[in-house]
């Protein structure tokens, strides 16, 4: 059994499951990071306790845009788009609301819908969410233009935040610019994945807890976006099958 009696324990644990051998450099690597891991944000975030992408790729103690773009923050950001448009990790703001990156066995096992290009009509979105997922039934579209089919920036971006919520939309690419940066391709996560029908939150919760070696009801529920309840009663479903045990005041730890 794993034991964690104290933070710097935590801290050893979480270190020794989220950083690799050798520092990621191909994009086949960092699909092979997130698949190990099945879910990690793309740069690290001020107290938010997850892996990411970054310190993957620049080391764990490397401060992302501290020079600017550089090598292996380009890296990163290109990733983003292509490793989704490949199919081999879904994008999008999920984890905490934050840019992350999924396993495609964690995306199934968390994809609400039925896997279908309408799957938006039986959730309960805002009407520019709604405006948006249809939009993306006929085809792929740029993020310019989904920003035109809304109007207004600050409800665009509550809309992108709903949808990417719900796994509904993912990254997809990019699209060269006559100037500029390229512009970042939105498409259906079910036209890139195999989704729908996989629905299995026990799976989800062993998948967190697995990874993050010791976690609580809140902790999940803030990262996943479920209630405590719901986070409670699927950590206690890991500790019925034998892959965890509470400790402490509420916590469990994997085993």
């Amino acid at each position: 059994m794993l034991v964690l009696d104290d933070h710097f324990q935590l801290r050893i644990a979480r270190a020794e499951r989220w950083l690799p051998s050798s520092r990621v450099s191909t994009i086949d690597r960092a699909a092979q990071f997130v698949d190990d891991l099945g879910f990690a944000l793309l740069f690290p975030a001020a107290k938010i306790e997850a892996p990411s992408l970054w310190e993957a790729v620049a080391g764990e103690d490397a401060e992302p845009f501290a020079t600017g773009m550089d090598e292996n923050e380009s890296l990163v950001w290109a990733w983003k788009d292509e490793l989704p448009r490949d199919g081999l990790a879904w994008y999008g703001r999920f984890l905490h609301r934050r840019g992350s990156l999924l396993s495609s066995r964690l995306l199934r096992a968390l994809y609400p819908g039925g896997g279908q290009p309408d799957d938006h009509h039986s959730m309960d979105l805002s009407r520019e969410a709604h405006e948006i997922a249809e939009a993306l039934r006929g085809g792929p579209l740029t993020t310019a233009a989904l920003r035109q089919i809304v109007g207004n920036r600050s409800r665009y971006e509550r809309a992108m935040g709903e949808l990417h919520r719900q796994l509904l939309i993912t990254s997809a690419g990019v699209e060269a610019q006559r100037s500029g940066w390229p512009a970042g391709i939105v498409d259906l996560t079910c036209r890139i994945f195999s989704v729908g029908g996989g629905l299995d939150l026990g799976y989800a919760a062993r998948r967190f807890l697995e990874t993050m070696r010791s976690t609580t009801p809140r902790e999940l529920s803030r990262a996943y976006g479920w209630s405590v309840a719901a986070a409670r009663a699927e950590l206690d479903g890991s500790v019925d099958a034998g892959d965890a045990v509470r400790f402490g005041d509420g916590g469990y730890r994997v085993i």
